[in-house]
C-alpha cells in the first residue's frame, strides 16, 4: 500500500487503498466539495496542528444502526426526568468550539484545529453539518448549554465527528436523542470512525470497511436533503 498525495482537485484514491493503519492521503484542503467527497467514499480528515492535512479510511469501522441502541437504565431516568432539553442546529459553533475545548483521555490536546473548525461550519452554513445541544435552565432563566455533538449527514447516514460535555449525562442524552430520532427520520446507519468503549456500550460494533463502503454506497443518496435541522423533533428534517 502507498499514501497518496492530494492536489487540488478534490478526489480521493479508493479508500481500500488505505494503510494498515487506515492513513489513506496527505495534502488536500477541506473545502465543502472535498469533504462532502470524501464522507461519501467512506474517508474523513483527522489531524492535530502541525501536522499535514490526513485523510483516513479505518478497516474494522465502528458504527451504529439506529436499532442497535442500547440505553442504559440509568440514562433511562435521566431521559425520562427530562433534565436536559435537546436541540437541533441551534449553537452549532458554540457545541464545535467546545468540543475542540474538551480535554481527552490520550491527553489535552485536539485534532479540531481553527482550519477545521472554520471547514465545518462552512458546511453547516450549507446545510450538511448539524450540531446536537443539550440545555439547562441557568440561575437567571436563560438556557445553558452544558453538553452536545457534532457531526456531518449525507443521504441515509450521519457522520459523527465529536462530544463534549460540562455536565454528567449531557452528551450520552444527546446522542440517544439523535439516534432514536435519525431511527424515526429513516436513517440508515451512523458511522462512529474509531472504536472506543463510549460508543459499544451504546450498541455499536464493529464491521469491515468493505462492508461499509457497500452500505454506504447504498445510502449516501438517499435520505434527509440538506438544510436546518432546526424543526419539530416530531417531524422529518427537510430543507428550509
Amino acid at each position: 500500500m502507498a499514501i497518496f498525495f492530494l492536489d487540488k482537485d478534490p478526489v480521493f484514491p479508493p479508500a481500500t487503498l488505505a494503510e494498515g493503519n487506515g492513513l489513506l492521503a496527505i495534502g488536500g484542503d477541506l473545502s465543502p466539495q472535498r469533504l462532502l467527497e470524501a464522507y461519501s467514499r467512506g474517508i474523513f480528515p483527522w489531524f492535530s496542528n502541525g501536522d499535514p492535512l490526513l485523510w483516513w479510511s479505518t478497516d474494522p469501522r465502528l458504527v451504529l444502526r439506529p436499532e442497535w441502541l442500547h440505553v442504559p437504565g440509568s440514562l433511562k431516568k435521566v431521559i425520562k426526568r427530562g433534565v436536559f432539553n435537546i436541540t437541533y442546529d441551534r449553537a452549532f459553533n458554540e457545541v464545535i468550539a467546545a468540543c475542540a475545548r474538551a480535554r481527552r483521555p490520550e491527553g489535552a490536546g485536539t485534532w479540531i484545529t481553527r482550519e477545521m473548525k472554520s471547514a465545518y461550519i462552512r458546511l453547516h452554513k450549507l446545510g450538511y453539518a448539524h450540531s446536537v445541544e443539550a440545555w439547562i435552565p441557568g440561575v437567571d432563566g436563560v438556557s445553558k448549554l452544558v453538553g452536545g455533538l457534532y457531526g456531518v449527514a449525507l443521504g441515509g447516514c450521519f457522520f459523527g465527528e465529536s462530544m463534549f460535555h460540562d455536565q454528567p449525562d449531557a452528551s450520552k442524552v444527546a446522542f440517544a436523542t439523535l439516534v432514536t430520532d435519525l431511527q424515526r427520520w429513516g436513517f440508515s446507519i451512523i458511522d462512529c470512525q474509531m472504536t472506543t468503549q463510549h460508543l459499544l456500550r451504546f450498541g455499536a460494533r464493529e464491521i469491515s470497511r468493505d462492508e461499509f463502503l457497500a452500505i454506504l454506497a447504498r445510502v449516501r443518496l438517499h435520505g434527509v436533503s440538506a438544510g436546518s435541522w432546526q424543526v419539530s423533533r416530531d417531524t422529518c428534517p427537510t430543507n428550509p
